[in-house]
């Protein structure tokens, strides 16, 4: 190696140095989510209850409209039609979840913003 290459090659070096350190100190800290994706899958799952109640709601409304039923029939026949469906998806969901789970490995605990300490 020449001794004019020699003096590149270490100034290559300590500005690769330089840009490692800097990289470490601007690097945003890995945060966990756990507790926020919890929270969300359990609103995704109340949203589908409540949802399938107001489908089969809307759907016992239609059956009155379109086939002249007692309004009692329609209306409470559809809202348990759409509770059935309602608890059938989240059941899905809920099985869904738990299988990414288990792909991701052992859960980690999540902190409580409750704690009396």
């Amino acid at each position: 190696m020449s001794p004019a290459d020699d003096p590149r090659a270490e100034a290559l070096k300590r500005l690769d140095e330089r840009a490692a350190a800097l990289g470490a100190r601007t690097q945003k800290p890995a945060h966990s989510h756990a507790g926020e994706q919890a929270v969300s899958q359990a609103y995704r799952i109340v949203a589908e209850l409540f949802g399938g109640v107001l489908v089969g709601l809307a759907g016992g409304f239609f059956v009155v409209w379109a086939f002249k039923v007692p309004p009692a029939v329609g209306l409470i026949g559809g809202v348990l039609l759409g509770f059935a469906l309602a608890l059938w998806m989240a059941w899905r969901t809920a099985q869904r979840l738990m299988a990414m789970a288990k792909q991701d490995g052992e859960p980690q605990s999540v902190p409580f913003d409750d704690d009396e300490e």
